[in-house]
């Protein structure tokens, strides 16, 4: 190794070039083989699991399993928007949608009724932060209103998860919610004119007992943050 001129001082990375390594690191999609393992792994904690090509086939999965009687809330979700299943405005759906009413309850300053009527919809659509390789599940959110439904509220839970989200294990799934995701969340919303994100409550899913209540639709191609 040669050694440095004298006078000269050893280079370090800058934010930004440590930002891109680990942008890169964090949006790194899972080969096909590596996905089906972890899909195993889920299964094997009492999830269902559907591995899907991308958007199109995302969304098709998630209709697959609504229908009209049921009552939906759609998690605020990056992802859910990449594939068409959360939009602004209202829009014709297959099944109703819980989210206009719980905005209009907001609106009026009915927090209360807006809690109560978001804490049990019969089906919960979103997204996670991270997923293990041995099928541990992390979800992270500033006021928590999606964490309660997803643990136990909602009679059914669907997430809709990119490729990029798969970690080696739960340390390296707190690194990526703290130093990637949230980060990234906060920058968007700043940028749509809100005040910015925080990561305040955290969400970890060993597994679940109800047989076909939590479905976990896994993209190959890369969605969400």
């Amino acid at each position: 190794m040669s050694a440095r001129p004298p006078g000269t001082a050893r280079r370090i990375p800058s934010d930004r070039t440590a930002s891109r390594r680990l942008g890169s690191k964090f949006e790194r999609v899972a080969s096909g083989a590596k996905l089906e393992r972890v899909a195993r792994a889920l299964r094997g904690r009492g999830f269902d699991v559907e591995i899907v090509d991308g958007p199109d086939a995302a969304r098709a999965a998630v209709l697959r399993r609504l229908g009209p009687p049921d009552e939906v809330l759609e998690a605020g979700s990056q992802t859910l928007r990449e594939i068409g299943l959360l939009r602004d405005g209202s829009f014709d759906t297959p099944y109703r949608r819980l989210r206009p009413e719980l905005e209009r309850l907001a609106r009026e300053g009915l927090r209360d009724e807006k809690r109560r009527r978001g804490a049990s919809p019969d089906v919960v659509l979103g997204s996670v932060q991270a997923v293990t390789e041995r099928g541990e599940v992390l979800v992270a959110s500033g006021s928590g209103s999606q964490l309660g439904p997803y643990g136990y509220g909602a009679g059914r839970v669907i997430w809709v998860v990119g490729a990029q989200k798969i970690v080696r294990d739960l340390d390296e799934g707190l690194r990526r919610l703290r130093e990637y995701a949230q980060p990234r969340e906060d920058e968007r919303v700043r940028r749509s004119g809100g005040s910015g994100s925080s990561l305040n409550k955290l969400l970890v899913v060993f597994g679940e007992h109800q047989p076909h209540r939590i479905t976990i639709v896994l993209s190959r191609a890369r969605l969400g943050s």
